[in-house]
């Protein structure tokens, strides 16, 4: 479930209550309070994502950050995926990519190599 469903009470009238963290409301007359319909959805336990698949990648791996090519032999490739790190040089990366190939290890940030 996407956090964008939770949108702040009021959000549309200044750029300061704009940001993307949900406030519990406190008006007295307030319609998400009150829960009313048409009003926007308060956060509650119903919306909590299934255990079995909480926290994973979309395409259903537990994500591993890898800075080089010893952190990949720590990887289960039937459940793990690996995410290259963003301080990682074009060289080294290179060399990770072609290890993961060897290995059968996803590689969630591939980009164009």
């Amino acid at each position: 479930m996407s956090s964008d469903k939770f949108k702040r009470q009021d959000k549309h009238k200044a750029g300061k209550l704009s940001g993307k963290s949900w406030r519990n409301p406190v008006g007295g007359h307030s319609r998400v309070r009150l829960e009313e319909k048409g009003a926007v959805a308060k956060p509650k336990v119903g919306y909590r994502t299934d255990k079995e698949i909480r926290g994973k990648h979309p395409s259903g791996y537990d994500e591993v950050m890898v800075h080089n090519t010893d952190d990949l032999e720590q990887i289960n490739p039937e459940e793990e995926a690996a995410r290259i790190g963003g301080t990682v040089g074009g060289r080294k990366k290179a060399d990770i990519l072609e290890k993961a190939d060897n290995e059968d290890i996803k590689v969630l940030n591939r980009g164009d190599q």
